[in-house]
């Protein structure tokens, strides 16, 4: 990417962008971002490319997806990571998420959804009908899925107005369910050869697979350097990284993110942190958070805190989990991508108890101090199974702390007081 000053304003009318109000959320964004990145002290150097990433969200990646169309590509957009990103990059397609962290057009998406639906689907309905996003009007195909009712419901709506190819998750993970799901891998493909207009071959299939497993390596070496004392780089940051993953170009993302990993590790050995070394730590479980939703992160580390990790989809269960690269047959790669996609412990499926498994052996791990569990309102699969992770978390010892917001800023005040107290309980 290129330092240089571009006006996008072009491309963006091409995409057909509402643009009054697209330059009222982009003028938005940097006091968003200052806020809550650079009054940060000490931080990696290697965050400067992150920076750039956001100051340029709508303008050179866009871009790059415009110019990757015109050569032939498609761009698929999608909303949860259960879509196997490896094989939409074997059909020449480029995946990039849709989820919205910001409240837009919620009048107009609440002429489709009930008020009571939850911020994450409200915000990737008013993003679309708001006529602000890019990356939605950039998309070929958009495919949902069926991780909770209020999605299911939202992308028939949602396919009135683009093309929607919604995957059936099953809800168990008995054998008849990864039959099932077997299936659902098979009839994708067809759908994504169909809208590609290329047959999915093994050894694209391979070299997609190493590349998205690539990026989860690179992942995997950050995250692993927050369990040192003190912690090298703040949660806010690591956080950034991953929301960023779900658009970036994969191969630039992986060697950036291995490059601030180098640094990371030179930290650990030199000692070098963030925060002082008696800082609590703080794991964060819940529901996903999406860019620019950086709201509980901030606040939780301006309470003098820090957080070393985070058991979500934008967490954990997006990259430390990689597929099984030794298959050599299509058939092959399409069951470990199955198998790998399947064992993504979401709160829609029946029993879970290996989601809270999970949060248990991250807090050991990371070494936190105590875990905060926050769920988007009206999220009613994470906001009930919190009950068993708040029980199975306090009966191993840590400080629980439960927190139900959404991407307003009217509830800020209420949960700094309330973070405030947990912070000091845990020092």
């Amino acid at each position: 990417m290129s330092d240089t000053a571009v006006d996008h304003h072009p491309m963006w009318e091409k995409l057909g962008i509402d643009l009054p109000a697209h330059d009222m959320l982009l003028g938005a964004i940097p006091q968003l971002y200052q806020d809550a990145y650079l009054t940060q002290e000490g931080r990696p150097q290697g965050m400067a490319y992150f920076d750039f990433v956001v100051s340029e969200i709508h303008g050179l990646r866009i871009k790059e997806l415009v110019d990757h169309k015109a050569a032939g590509g498609i761009v698929v957009g999608t909303f949860c990571l259960y879509v196997p990103e490896e094989l939409i990059r074997a059909v020449g397609g480029l995946n990039v998420g849709l989820c919205a962290g910001a409240e837009w057009a919620y009048d107009e998406a609440e002429c489709y959804v009930p008020r009571n639906t939850c911020a994450l689907i409200k915000a990737a309905m008013g993003f679309k009908l708001g006529k602000v996003c890019p990356y939605a009007e950039s998309a070929d195909l958009v495919i949902g899925e069926t991780t909770c009712d209020g999605k299911k419901k939202t992308w028939e709506l949602l396919g009135e107005m683009v093309p929607v190819y919604v995957t059936e998750l099953p809800q168990m993970k008995r054998p008849a369910d990864r039959t099932l799901w077997r299936g659902e891998i098979e009839r994708l493909v067809e759908k994504l050869e169909e809208v590609s207009g290329r047959k999915l071959e093994a050894a694209a299939l391979k070299t997609a697979t190493r590349e998205v497993n690539d990026k989860r390596r690179a992942l995997q070496r950050l995250n692993a350097c927050r369990a040192a004392h003190p912690a090298p780089i703040s949660g806010r940051d690591a956080l950034l990284a991953v929301q960023v993953a779900f658009y970036d170009d994969v191969p630039r993302f992986t060697q950036m993110v291995n490059k601030i990993a180098d640094e990371l590790e030179q930290r650990v050995a030199d000692g070098v942190g963030v925060v002082p070394p008696e800082a609590p730590r703080v794991l964060i479980t819940g529901t996903p958070m999406s860019i620019p939703n950086w709201k509980i992160h901030t606040i939780v580390e301006k309470a003098g805190a820090v957080v070393v990790g985070e058991e979500q989809c934008t967490g954990s269960r997006y990259y430390e989990k990689l597929v099984d690269e030794s298959p050599e047959t299509l058939d092959g790669m399409l069951d470990a991508i199955a198998d790998k996609y399947l064992d993504i412990n979401c709160a829609c499926f029946t029993p879970n108890t290996a989601r809270t498994y999970d949060v248990l052996r991250l807090a050991r791990d990371l070494h936190a101090d105590g875990v905060i569990h926050q769920s988007l309102q009206f999220c009613a699969t994470y906001q009930t199974e919190a009950t068993s992770v708040d029980r199975a978390v306090k009966q191993a010892g840590y400080p629980v702390l439960r927190l139900d917001t959404d991407y307003s800023d009217e509830d800020v005040g209420q949960l700094s007081t309330r973070v405030e107290a947990f912070v000091e309980m845990l020092r």
